[in-house]
């Protein structure tokens, strides 16, 4: 009963009784020039905040008649204060990357984490997203446009749109449309054609694109590749779409025997597959960057645990996460955040290219 006054009187009286505009969680960041997880950590008291940032925030409060919202805050008493995560595969190191961001900063806001690994098989996030939402998690997160399957409105996706009945769910470089359901994304298309045109640049005309799964992202990526040569007036070649094993020396010797011999650059869509790559040209002699360039995705610690060091596109992999985060913790605090938010993914150079 209380749950249903507390939320009747939200939605009959959205104004405060000074009578202004209630100020939000994400109000009080945006004057403040701090993220929502601190707001949250100074009305939580948290030692993670410095006292001059709790006095600064904790004026701006004051001055702005902000109230935390009594609901949200007492969450934790009807609810195990945890936090589902769930991705395809915990070694990959972008879905590593997301999972320790999110467990850190959410363990800082009071909160735990449950993970599970779902693998690849569409029948197999079901069932781990029914199992985890059996644990009372209090919201998901998904990591990877994996779980977008053919885009927002795949009936595939239905589990999630159901899963949004019981908890908010928010996904890492991914979006389904539906209730209660919030997506970052990286513009993985444009940053893939930007990737290209470097490569254009530097004169190469026979680019492969290398890649090991047929996600959303690697779709979007595949549609940037072929952006990117029409543009410059390079043809198509389908003999230049090279479908790999995942395993960096699996790449390489999957290379070695079928590669087209006048390919002279390399898009990987995964710093994985470009390690491999590298480990091939140097297994056939072949120079990089004079004679071959190549460039990787995610901006990993691969990229420069690679001689040459690759060239990657930055996927805002911490950034992503960072706003799911953010708009969990104000949709907490009554906040209502974008269902779905962009990020540009940047091209970082290193020695793997000319340019």
């Amino acid at each position: 009963p209380g749950y249903d006054i507390i939320q009747i009187s939200i939605k009959i009286f959205p104004f405060s009784e000074r009578g202004f505009a209630m100020v939000s969680m994400k109000d009080i960041a945006k004057k403040c020039g701090v993220s929502i997880a601190t707001v949250s950590r100074v009305v939580n008291d948290s030692p993670l905040v410095s006292e001059k940032t709790k006095a600064k925030v904790r004026k701006v409060m004051e001055e702005n008649n902000y109230t935390p919202n009594v609901f949200a805050r007492g969450l934790g008493l009807g609810t195990m204060k945890t936090i589902g995560i769930v991705c395809p595969d915990v070694a990959d190191a972008y879905m590593a990357q997301g999972v320790a961001f999110i467990e850190r900063n959410l363990r800082e806001s009071g909160y735990d984490c449950i993970l599970q690994c779902s693998g690849k098989n569409p029948e197999d996030a079901k069932a781990a997203v029914t199992n985890i939402l059996n644990k009372k998690i209090d919201a998901l997160f998904l990591i990877g446009s994996f779980y977008m399957f053919n885009g927002d409105n795949d009936p595939n996706t239905d589990y999630i749109r159901e899963a949004a009945k019981n908890v908010p769910v928010f996904l890492v470089n991914g979006y389904v449309e539906g209730q209660n359901i919030y997506g970052a994304l990286c513009d993985d298309k444009a940053a893939v054609e930007q990737a290209v045109n470097l490569l254009i640049s530097e004169g190469r005309k026979h680019i492969l694109f290398l890649y090991n799964t047929d996600s959303h992202s690697s779709r979007l990526k595949r549609e940037g590749y072929i952006e990117a040569l029409n543009a410059a007036g390079l043809p198509v070649d389908e003999n230049l779409f090279f479908f790999a094993r995942p395993g960096i020396e699996d790449v390489k010797r999957d290379l070695l025997m079928t590669c087209p011999k006048e390919v002279d650059g390399i898009f990987a869509t995964n710093d994985r597959l470009a390690a491999g790559a590298l480990k091939y040209a140097r297994e056939t002699g072949i120079s990089v960057p004079e004679d071959l360039s190549i460039i990787g995705y995610d901006n990993s610690e691969i990229a420069i645990s690679c001689e040459p060091e690759l060239t990657s596109v930055d996927s805002m992999c911490e950034t992503l996460c960072r706003i799911n985060i953010d708009s969990l913790l104000g949709l907490l605090q009554g906040s209502v955040p974008d269902a779905k938010t962009y990020t540009k993914g940047i091209l970082v150079r290193r020695a793997s290219t000319k340019l």
